[in-house]
């Protein structure tokens, strides 16, 4: 069997910058250059870019493309206008989540779909199974994209690009060139911040990454590994699949409900999610914000609170499971330890007190609100 990992075209740039390579969905890919909280931060203050040319990008076109899409997808396709970008997911019949994607309209027939890297052999096979009326192309390897992210990333990409990137809007995406390169802008990201998603032939993604460094070197630009994108999108409470969703998550439960679009018409899982609309879910997604210094991991068990921290043993204050941890942190922008958990819906209020189970001790934290950190993407 082979299990070799795959590269991005930026392989040979990260090497050379000094990244920490590891294993992440079958690829092999930058976890930190600096470290994971600097990176973090340089995001949040100036810019940062990042290399995600792993992730899948597929084609669909034709007099069908339209119909496959609205009966593959959560969202109504049809309110997408050309230009414009569209939050997704496939579903699975029983509702479970396939992928969460993002949906281009790039012509009136002629679309792109961007879905999650560890997910392209199966995402690809389930379009071509239930969307087989379109003319579908899996372009992935030939795709190369590099986001640009933070309150610096608008003034970096304008300098280098051949049209003014101020006018477009979020979700939304203009093609041009960007140092010279021909380049799908778009205006779109995973950390909260303004910036781009710049969407550029496989072959020329090395030369727009050192353009964009280079440039940027006056605004302080760094490149940014996957630890510091993990804390960022945290902080913006953004699902990360096989984390926070996958095929046992009703998007009901995930708080994506408002990406699902059952007055369009019928689409593969919605009749199983919408009988869960009413009465509600059992369980739903929160925000957790631990009391004290500790960090719960993804895995961790949510419970009941107990009257102070305790460790197991006789006679102790016990605490019933409700839950678990799916993503958690020390998160840089909020300089707290942060949490994303599943918990039994009567338990998901706000300011509701809890624990989390950190090596056999319960720790005490508290449902918060969502996102730990305010939003400043540009509408």
């Amino acid at each position: 069997m082979n299990t070799a990992l795959k590269r991005t075209p930026l392989y040979e740039s990260h090497v050379k910058a000094g990244a920490r390579m590891v294993p992440f969905g079958g690829w092999e890919m930058p976890v930190q250059y600096a470290g994971i909280v600097e990176e973090h931060r340089a995001v949040r203050a100036a810019v940062g870019c990042f290399d995600v040319s792993h992730m899948g990008e597929f084609e669909v076109e034709g007099p069908q493309a339209l119909a496959s899409l609205q009966r593959l997808t959560t969202n109504d396709v049809a309110a997408l206008e050309v230009g414009q970008v569209q939050y997704s997911l496939l579903c699975y019949p029983d509702g479970g989540i396939v992928d969460d994607l993002t949906l281009y309209r790039l012509a009136p027939e002629r679309f792109m779909l961007t879905v999650n890297a560890s997910n392209i052999d199966k995402d690809w096979s389930w379009v071509r199974e239930h969307g087989a009326a379109a003319r579908w192309r899996n372009v992935s390897d030939d795709t190369g994209l590099i986001a640009a992210q933070g309150p610096k990333a608008e003034a970096l990409v304008g300098r280098l690009a051949d049209r003014d990137v101020t006018g477009i809007a979020y979700y939304h995406f203009a093609e041009g060139r960007v140092a010279g390169i021909r380049t799908l802008i778009s205006r779109t990201g995973y950390t909260g911040e303004d910036g781009f998603e710049l969407y550029v032939a496989a072959v020329d993604t090395p030369r727009l990454w050192s353009a964009l460094l280079e440039a940027g070197r006056g605004d302080g630009v760094v490149p940014i590994g996957l630890g510091a994108r993990d804390t960022l999108r945290l902080e913006m409470r953004y699902a990360l699949y096989g984390n926070d969703i996958d095929a046992t998550t009703n998007p009901l439960e995930a708080g994506l409900g408002w990406i699902v679009k059952p007055a369009k018409g019928d689409f593969v899982g919605r009749d199983a999610i919408e009988k869960v609309r009413v009465p509600g879910p059992r369980r739903k997604l929160i925000g957790l914000e631990m009391a004290d210094r500790s960090v719960a991991r993804h895995g961790y068990a949510v419970t009941t609170p107990v009257a102070s921290p305790t460790v197991g043993r006789e006679g102790a204050p016990t605490a019933n499971t409700i839950g678990i941890v799916t993503s958690g942190s020390y998160g840089p922008s909020v300089e707290r330890s942060i949490a994303m958990a599943y918990v039994a819906s009567a338990q998901a209020a706000v300011g509701t007190e809890l624990g989390v189970e950190i090596r056999g001790q319960v720790r005490p934290a508290r449902v918060v609100k969502t996102p730990f950190h305010p939003s400043r993407v540009k509408k």
